[in-house]
């Protein structure tokens, strides 16, 4: 007679159906994450390469002129654009359909790249390459920390954001009001540790979200703005950093 009573038998055949929805969630998880990855990285790349050719081409000196301030006004569209795109996907991300993010986040790709062309302008190639290999090598180690992290890092986030507001404020004051060089070092190296910090922070809220759009419609869409938001991170990390460590063309 089948021993069905026999406790370890069940516990087995429970343990054994727990591993596997344990492993199909890992896999899916995985799967989630690197879909995630791969938008980002893919919408680096083209900002990169659009940003280059701009500025080759000899269109983005046309559009802005680093060396005396001067912008067009397509210029300032193209710069304020971006903005613009980003705060729509925030706040319409819920109304919009994926192909309607997806299109959103490729544009928003190109135009980062098209204002972006200016670093080519006032920073020597090396400085470029140096600074993104840094970021890129900084990037991968927060955001692998933020991945396996048991810690919660959402009191971090908080403090973070805060951080965040009072540099862009700092900021402001610095470039119409102050306009000193020293205060412009310490903007540049606290936005570095800023962004590093949301990096981590960010990638574990990200992994966070599997758990409750895994399986919906609405994966889709949280794919394309987590990677929006490792996108920011990555950029600004990058920008910082080249501040503190690119070398002017004059």
């Amino acid at each position: 007679m089948a021993n069905w009573s026999d406790p370890r038998t069940t516990a087995a055949r429970y343990a054994t159906g727990a591993d596997t929805r344990s492993d199909a969630y890992d896999a899916g998880l995985r799967s989630y994450m690197l879909s995630v990855y791969n938008y980002m990285a893919s919408g680096v790349l083209l900002t990169g390469i659009v940003a280059m050719f701009f500025a080759m081409s000899g269109a983005a000196a046309s559009l802005f002129n680093p060396a005396t301030g001067g912008t067009s006004v397509l210029g300032w569209i193209v710069m304020l654009a971006p903005l613009g795109i980003v705060f729509a996907m925030s706040f319409g991300q819920a109304r919009m359909k994926t192909s309607t993010l997806q299109m959103l986040y490729w544009g928003f790709a190109v135009l980062m790249g098209l204002s972006l062309s200016t670093i080519f302008l006032v920073y020597t190639g090396t400085s470029i390459a140096q600074a993104f290999f840094a970021t890129a090598a900084g990037f991968a180690g927060l955001s692998l920390y933020g991945y396996t992290t048991k810690k919660d890092l959402s009191g971090l986030g908080t403090f973070l954001i805060m951080g965040l507001v009072g540099l862009i404020v700092a900021m402001l004051l610095n470039a119409f009001f102050f306009q000193s060089g020293t205060m412009g070092l310490v903007i540049s190296m606290l936005g570095v540790l800023i962004f590093a910090g949301l990096t981590a922070y960010d990638t574990q809220k990200i992994k966070s979200m599997y758990a409750h759009v895994a399986g919906t419609e609405m994966m889709g869409k949280v794919v394309i703005m987590g990677a929006l938001s490792l996108y920011l991170d990555f950029i600004n990390m990058f920008l910082f950093l080249l501040r503190l460590m690119g070398n002017s063309r004059s």
